[in-house]
């Protein structure tokens, strides 16, 4: 069963910590939905409000558009949306409570990271650096790197093999229940924190080895 923050501090065993990117370290939702605004009203077609905006992120640029426009309007729906958010993740997005202080201490402390999110490459990169945090991380996976994305165990399978460390040496950090799953089929422990798109009683559901309310709350020393 999940713990609610009963781990004091990391294992010694510990050497690679991967995260989840929207929802576990960065706040970019207000930019998703302009973005899915800005092609609704293109398309002709309803505002969304942002929780459920919010609620339909983590699956994907692809899946996202899916969950607000029909199956033939997909590709133009896609270009329209890719264009504005291109500019539009240059602003005004921010880091979680608490992400900026755990990074900076798991890379004190001589810990590798990477990050490993649904979203493409390209937006990944320009989140990482409008948020001036692309340094801390030693891989970027995305998406678009692999066959079969989250909750398919694809990108951490691939980052363990980059890093050239074993399962049982990384934790894996998410908000969603498609970030619990990927840890559990890849075998490594999974923090969730309800800061995301899932909501803390899906999290609950879905039994990761620890919940914390937030990073603020994350084990460290």
């Amino acid at each position: 069963m999940a713990r609610i923050a009963k781990m004091k501090k990391l294992p010694d065993t510990i050497k690679l910590v991967v995260f989840d990117l929207d929802g576990t370290l960065a706040d970019a939702y207000q930019a998703i939905c302009d973005s899915i605004n800005f092609m609704m009203r293109r398309m002709g077609k309803p505002r969304q409000r942002l929780h459920v905006v919010k609620r339909s992120v983590g699956h994907g640029v692809d899946g996202l558009i899916r969950c607000f426009v029909e199956e033939k309007f997909v590709d133009e729906a896609l270009m329209i949306f890719r264009e504005h958010h291109d500019k539009r993740l240059r602003d005004g997005i921010k880091l979680l409570p608490g992400a900026k202080k755990v990074l900076a201490a798991l890379k004190k402390r001589g810990c590798r990271m990477a990050i490993a999110s649904n979203r493409p490459a390209r937006f990944c990169h320009i989140i990482l650096k409008q948020l001036k945090i692309g340094h801390y991380f030693d891989w970027v996976i995305c998406g678009d790197a692999v066959k079969h994305p989250k909750p398919y165990p694809d990108m951490l399978k691939l980052i363990l093999k980059n890093a050239g460390v074993k399962a049982s040496e990384v934790l894996y950090v998410g908000d969603m229940t498609v970030d619990i799953e990927c840890g559990r089929r890849a075998k490594v422990f999974t923090i969730a924190v309800p800061t995301g798109s899932s909501t803390l009683t899906e999290i609950k559901a879905c039994k990761p080895g620890l919940i914390i309310p937030g990073l603020r709350q994350f084990p460290l020393f």
